[in-house]
């Protein structure tokens, strides 16, 4: 289904639905058709939001994790959201946990994370192949997923056309290490809003530990496993996430 993308100054997004907001960040590889089932299902209770994170758009200093923060809070503020849900995954969730750690004041009613970075990652490796080596990115597109073949073509070619261009490769590594360097640890403790942590228990990239630790610093957080599943649950198993998702949030009404 495609989405109408609104444009607000320097804000693209879209917004589905009607209710308390839903703000679903993306990871560093990650596109709006992610969300699809998740936009789907939840636009009759939430107002759905996707912000498009300016990953390749920021000046080279501002792409870290803590520009994307920045960005984030500027939208919100701009947009007026209160009582909102944050969900991110992969990278999009560290960016949330940053976003909340600057900003206690704002109020936000839960945080929900899936494949999170921000303790631990293992990411696309330390250097790219050269331009050009398709088969290479496939494999590394397959790792995302405990199925292979839910990296379809389409998917693949989106991040072969990232890697194939020179400033955006430079950005892609800029944000890799910089989500190293943003290592979280025990100042996550402060953080005593209702936490939901849904995990694929096949996540090689962050894997399951991850998780586990994340509830253990999260002092209000709840831990899910989905079996079969790998580092982006909400496009794997749309059925099982849109559950204990919306079990999660119907508890907090």
């Amino acid at each position: 289904m495609d989405y109408e993308i609104k444009t607000k100054g320097k804000f693209s997004y879209i917004e589905e639905g009607e209710g308390e907001p839903l703000v679903l960040l993306h990871g560093l590889f990650g596109a709006l058709s992610n969300f699809q089932d998740l936009i789907e299902h939840f636009r009759s209770t939430h107002k759905v939001v996707v912000p498009l994170l300016p990953l390749f758009d920021l000046n080279i200093l501002d792409t870290t994790v803590g520009g994307l923060a920045k960005f984030v809070h500027k939208f919100i503020e701009t947009q007026g959201y209160t009582n909102l849900h944050l969900l991110g995954n992969s990278l999009g969730g560290h960016v949330a946990l940053v976003y909340l750690l600057k900003h206690p004041e704002i109020p936000t009613k839960s945080l929900i994370l899936t494949g999170s970075s921000g303790l631990f990652e293992n990411g696309m490796g330390e250097t790219y192949p050269k331009r050009g080596d398709y088969e290479y990115i496939r494999k590394k597109t397959e790792l995302t997923f405990y199925d292979p073949a839910m990296a379809t073509k389409e998917l693949v070619d989106e991040v072969f056309e990232i890697v194939g261009n020179r400033l955006k490769v430079i950005k892609v590594i800029a944000l890799a290490k910089s989500a190293i360097r943003h290592n979280l640890g025990e100042e996550l403790s402060t953080l005593t809003l209702p936490v939901c942590l849904i995990w694929g228990r096949n996540d090689t990239i962050t894997p399951p530990m991850v998780g586990e630790e994340f509830h253990k610093l999260l002092p209000n957080s709840e831990l899910h496993f989905i079996d079969k599943c790998g580092h982006a649950p909400m496009m794997e198993v749309p059925g099982e996430f849109n559950q204990i998702l919306g079990a999660f949030l119907q508890k907090l009404k």
